[in-house]
């Protein structure tokens, strides 16, 4: 059988064993990462802090989104035009979601100790173990996400007969269920984080006068914690949804706009192809001569990069066939989404990493004083905004010329077949974060932190690169799923035109304008609020226990615990309320004003995400810059400067803006499943 013809006939089955590759790879690679030595028993009693506090929060915030999801899970199956094949879907995405996040999670943090320990043995052997955890999240992302879109698809179609056009309708489910998990996961997780961090600094590093990580500060246990289930636990669930709902986007144009095609299953049959390249890809993370661990980390995606260009070469010509389109319009389109990959990762790299422009003029303006270090992180955040925008602007242009909004979903989806390794850049972050922290605490000589050290360094620019990719590619997917909404109106009998003279189109406009702004705002005073009472709580500790400074007598890590976890849990409800409501509120009103809220909020929400994120990574890699020797060194006015610099950027890049990606497809594939209510209203 040609190559071409078996993608062709049996596209679903090939996304089911890639998928299944996927996700034996990572769970070969927890049995290896489990069999390593975890250290002495200090770092395997730190080690188990971390982990009791990452799983007692996972616990309870899970809970916390199954009460809520309860709600739409009932709605989605009662109402009659959507029904229960949408709510099972919506219960797939959810439980998919969840458990990428919360098994990636919990191999990073076994895998913590067990870098540090590999640190003793040289750069190499911790890079290996580092890596290769953060890969086991990224693969599970993936793998999940194929399995979840690919399987439910095959379920429906083969076992229940429904057509690919309903099968697909319900997949819209999936990627709600999805979006919530998401949601929830990045404000919580991003709270938790950044409110333990700050609470930290403010009262250990600044107050006290002690370094990070120091074991005698009762909130470094829950700062510890809050790396895992921010950049790990959060940045997972958000990828999952964007490459899901992405995958379930795509689907949807090619069955409304090419009924006769099976371009429908193109999307899940590039997902297969860059699994495979991504899987070997994860081999080719090795440090060089030279040992610079980014380049090691840039060479395992440049070559999957390369390898899902060549695999794509035989997806396509099977796919292009009996459509409008030539093989190097759907090829072209694939590739556009490669290349605006790869472009927002080195513009992120630029304005984020310690070696370039950006953050040492952060530093510089440290010298000066607090203020000048903040005017100038706002600024480089503005600035960060730029060149990723035009980036995206073009890659729309390239693809919408050679094939329409088809060519723009095909190279979203392009782009998101990468997800695995990047979100293997991103969890390789916290491990290796916690890996110094451990060090630190367990005393561990100092030729481990000359290992730990760089590698964190690292870990905060992949954080931050990722970031920056999972925005973009948000943006992108959201454009797709407008199109989803407006074509559902039509399909729905409601067909209407969104022009710019009309005066809902512009009230909407305004309206989707301000959510990102409200809802990261929410984020942003949440931080502020859990944080505060982390401060409260640490001060107590130092004040009623003189002997936690001498070193005499241990913290009470466990308060510290509990406080981050209630409060998180209970801050991220009403800003999660945002995407869900206002665009439920705004589609009652006038079907024109929900289109225009939908192009309002990608539009700011892109914008004020990239300034965020981008920003707070400057901000942080400036203080590290600092910490290296620059300007002073540790210690210096610089130093003190840089340190209210990133505590200002912290929540930027961690919690509020990493959040507003999902939000922008919450409120999206709201508008899309509400279409039936909308259409009920105004006809």
């Amino acid at each position: 059988m040609p190559v071409a013809s078996f993608f062709n006939d049996h596209a679903v089955l090939f996304a089911l064993i890639c998928a299944a590759v996927a996700i034996a790879y990572g769970l070969v690679l927890t049995v290896w990462l489990l069999r390593l030595p975890a250290g002495n028993e200090r770092m395997r009693e730190i080690a188990r802090a971390v982990q009791e506090g990452a799983a007692a929060y996972l616990k309870r915030q899970y809970l916390t989104i199954a009460a809520v999801s309860v709600v739409p899970f009932l709605l989605l199956g009662f109402y009659h035009k959507l029904g229960w094949g949408t709510a099972i879907g919506f219960l797939i995405g959810a439980t998919l979601s969840a458990s990428a996040g919360f098994i990636g999670m919990n191999v990073a943090v076994r895998s913590n100790s067990r870098t540090a320990e590999a640190a003793r043995h040289g750069l190499k052997p911790a890079l290996t173990v580092a890596f290769r955890a953060g890969s086991v999240t990224g693969m599970l992302v993936v793998g999940l996400g194929l399995l979840g879109v690919a399987g439910y698809y095959w379920v429906l179609t083969d076992w229940f007969n429904h057509s690919p056009k309903s099968a697909i309708n319900d997949l819209v489910g999936l990627a709600f269920g999805g979006s919530l998990i998401s949601v929830f996961a990045r404000l919580g997780g991003g709270i938790y984080t950044k409110a333990a961090d700050v609470g930290a600094d403010l009262v250990g590093k600044i107050e006290a006068g002690i370094p990070e990580d120091d074991p005698r500060n009762p909130a470094v246990i829950a700062d510890n914690v809050g790396d895992n289930v921010g950049d790990c636990a959060g940045m997972a669930a958000d990828l999952f949804e964007t490459y899901a709902v992405t995958a379930v986007a795509v689907m949807l144009i090619a069955v409304t706009t090419f009924p006769n095609s099976r371009l429908y299953l193109f999307p899940i049959a590039i997902g297969g192809i860059s699994i495979i390249s991504s899987v070997i890809g994860t081999f080719f993370a090795r440090v060089g001569k030279r040992g610079s661990i980014m380049n090691a980390l840039y060479q395992a995606v440049i070559v999957a990069t390369v390898l899902s260009a060549i695999g794509f070469i035989p997806v396509t010509h099977a796919f292009y066939k009996h459509t409008e389109f030539s093989f190097g319009d759907l090829y072209i389109s694939a590739i556009v989404g490669l290349v605006v990959t790869f472009l927002l990762v080195a513009i992120t790299e630029y304005y984020t990493g310690t070696r370039w422009g950006p953050v040492k003029s952060i530093s510089s303006a440290s010298q000066t004083g607090h203020a000048t270090n903040i005017i100038e992180g706002l600024a480089v955040g503005m600035q960060a905004t730029a060149l990723p925008v035009v980036v995206i602007a073009a890659g729309i242009l390239v693809a919408h010329h050679f094939a329409g909004l088809f060519g723009i979903g095909v190279a979203v989806m392009a782009q998101l077949s990468m997800t695995g390794l990047i979100v293997a850049l991103d969890a390789y972050g916290p491990v290796t974060d916690n890996a110094g922290g451990i060090a630190e605490m367990a005393d561990l000589p100092e030729e481990v932190r000359a290992i730990t050290d760089p590698l964190d360094a690292v870990g905060n620019t992949t954080k931050a690169v990722t970031k920056g990719y999972a925005i973009g590619s948000a943006a992108l997917a959201a454009l797709v799923l407008f199109d989803s909404y407006t074509s559902g109106l039509g399909d729905a009998g409601y067909t209407v035109r969104f022009e710019l003279n009309n005066a809902w189109v512009i009230a909407g406009l305004f309206i989707g304008g301000l959510m990102p702004f409200l809802f990261a705002s929410l984020a942003m005073q949440a931080v502020g609020r859990v944080g505060g009472e982390v401060v409260t709580e640490v001060r107590r500790q130092f004040r009623e226990n003189p002997g936690i400074m001498e070193g005499t007598t241990r913290p009470e890590y466990g308060r510290a615990i509990n406080i981050v976890t209630k409060s998180a849990i209970k801050q991220m409800l009403l800003p999660a309320l945002i995407p869900i409501a206002f665009p439920v509120i705004v589609g009652i009103i006038n079907a024109k004003m929900l289109g225009g809220l939908l192009i309002g909020t990608i539009v700011t929400g892109l914008f004020l995400a990239i300034a965020m994120t981008s920003g707070g990574g400057a901000w942080d890699n400036a203080k590290k810059l600092i910490e290296d020797g620059a300007y002073g060194g540790k210690g210096s006015e610089a130093h003190a400067a840089s340190v209210t610099g990133d505590t200002v950027g912290d929540p930027y890049k961690d919690t509020a803006g990493p959040a507003i990606n999902p939000m922008i497809k919450i409120a999206n594939i709201v508008a899309i499943l509400i279409i039936p209510l909308v259409v009920s209203i105004h006809t």
